[in-house]
């Protein structure tokens, strides 16, 4: 009976033996897989106290333990388990500390790091702080310095912020989480109480823009994608040396359809929320001439073929002026206005139509004029119903224009403001006229037909409506279109499509029966209203 107590001890004991071995066995296995020691690196946190005490913290891949040689002529080194530091106390001096990773499967590999220890202040604090080529949100810090030991470095963007340490020679790295204006300080620390200190102010753009457009606010990325030749480059306002402002020059060879996208081919943060009833937007440009075209052409960034484009002309020369542009004016040949289109990217084209010949434009602000905007302009159509515009005749040679509620309404007409005009006695030729904002664009009218509602004392009275440059009167064409019907009203009809597109014309001329002198009297009263460019 003791024998077989024995024989089962025996084999009870064997089998502990034998499952152990089983386990040891994958142990070293799996150790074996781990790599060769590598990306060797010490931390070294001096007090400030001159007690000369450093915390070495070691860090390395595939690293179980670390021997610390810590190059003062101490023989043994120190012995430290990964994640953990050990201190060693240090005179002052220049120290080259090895550092010796081992793995679990027994293979090592070295680096060697300087050690500056010094009581004395840190000199000549040198830091960059530079955008990283490949993200505008990140930045890369490095510092350099006399008689430091270690760096630190506060980025700025939080409160309360726990700054990150680094030593001479490494590259630490931040990405911001937003745009905006940001102070880095560096701190660079020695064995001593006192530490050097150095500031740097760092401005993080954000990638894409928005509408409004006004090149001031620092926190954008203004970058301009020029095209077909044009070149467009930061500038300060001719007039205002407070104000930025972007300077396009098209040089001689430049394509006729050469251009600026405003920002880059991601185009706006935000939509460009057009509707057809709040089609415009403007931009500030400083010609060298009147009379330019100046297209303005928007579109969906992912989509090319969804876009709108429209024109308009320069008004002066070498002085600032606010084009509006009418997504529902298209330009000839162009794709009529999709309300339903996501339009986020602008392009602007200056003298469109013609070679490049050196000639440069300044321009700023561009805003989209939503229903929020208050209407500054006087432009085609004209119903003289706005509160807010003051529609300006000026009368010649005895034609007399008001604009008053309608006293004839019905038929055609029953709009609340017309116009009245009232032909005294003073020259055949007597009418007025009023001055559009903007020149009137022909270029974007398909049948460039004038209408204009009359209402007429009598059968025949002709009309003549003429239009002309602001500047240079010369500059004109006119026709002339007789009344059919007497105390109604109708639509008169007028032929341009023969106009000289090449002159800008701002003014509207009326003159009622051109070569009669009229006398006042109600058969020299006529109302017009509604005139519109088709």
């Amino acid at each position: 009976m003791k024998a077989l107590k024995y024989i089962i001890g025996f084999a009870f004991f064997a089998a502990m033996v034998i499952g152990c071995k089983k386990d040891t066995n994958d142990n070293v296995a799996f150790a074996s897989s781990v790599n060769t020691p590598s990306k060797l690196k010490l931390l070294f946190d001096i007090t400030q106290d001159n007690t000369g005490v450093v915390t070495i913290t070691p860090n390395g891949e595939g690293v179980a333990s670390f021997d610390i040689y810590y190059g003062d002529g101490t023989i043994n080194p120190g012995k430290v388990i990964a994640g953990n530091n050990i201190k060693h106390v240090y005179g002052e001096g220049l120290f080259k500390v090895r550092v010796v990773g081992h793995s679990v499967t027994g293979q090592t590999s070295e680096a060697t790091q300087d050690l500056t220890v010094s009581f004395r202040t840190p000199e000549n604090l040198e830091m960059t702080a530079d955008a990283d080529v490949n993200n505008k949100f990140k930045i890369n810090v490095s510092a350099k310095a006399l008689y430091e030991t270690m760096f630190k470095v506060y980025f700025g963007e939080t409160t309360n912020e726990v700054p990150v340490s680094f030593l001479e020679g490494d590259i630490v790295s931040h990405v911001y989480a937003a745009s905006g204006t940001y102070t880095i300080k560096v701190v660079a620390l020695s064995g001593g109480a006192a530490t050097a200190e150095i500031t740097k102010t760092v401005i993080i753009k954000a990638a894409q823009i928005d509408l409004p457009v006004t090149f001031d606010d620092p926190t954008f990325d203004y970058s301009m994608t020029d095209f077909g030749g044009a070149v467009t480059v930061d500038a300060i306002d001719p007039t205002l040396s407070t104000n930025k402002v972007k300077k396009t020059t098209k040089p001689n060879g430049a394509e006729t359809w050469a251009g600026t996208t405003i920002g880059t081919n991601l185009g706006f943060v935000s939509r460009v929320p057009l509707t057809a009833t709040n089609s415009k937007m403007s931009v500030r440009v400083y010609s060298p001439a009147a009379g330019i075209h100046v297209r303005l052409k928007i579109e969906d960034h992912t989509n090319a073929t969804h876009s709108v484009e429209t024109e308009t002309l320069t008004t002066v020369a070498n002085t600032w002026e606010t084009l509006v542009f009418d997504f529902n004016n298209n330009a000839p040949g162009t794709a009529a206005l999709n309300a339903s289109f996501y339009f986020d990217m602008a392009s602007i084209f200056f003298d469109f139509g013609n070679m490049g010949n050196g000639k440069v434009f300044y321009w700023d602000d561009v805003k989209y004029l939503g229903s929020v905007v208050t209407p500054s302009t006087i432009a085609l159509p004209l119903d003289f119903e706005s509160s807010t515009l003051t529609y300006a005749f000026t009368d010649f040679d005895g034609g007399n224009v008001t604009v008053m509620n309608n006293p004839v309404s019905g038929g055609i007409n029953t709009s609340n403001k017309v116009c009245k005009m009232v032909k005294n006695a003073g020259q055949p030729w007597g009418g007025s006229y009023i001055s559009l904002s903007n020149p009137i664009n022909f270029a974007g009218a398909a049948n460039k037909q004038f209408k204009v509602k009359v209402y007429s004392p009598r059968i025949g009275a002709k009309l003549l409506l003429k239009v002309e440059n602001k500047s240079n009167s010369a500059l004109n064409y006119e026709k002339e279109v007789a009344t059919t019907t007497a105390n109604a009203w109708e639509t008169l009809t007028f032929d341009y499509s023969a106009i000289n597109l090449a002159n800008a014309y701002q003014n509207i001329v009326f003159i009622f029966d051109l070569g009669t002198m009229g006398d006042g009297s109600a058969n020299y009263t006529f109302y017009f209203d509604d005139i519109t460019l088709n």
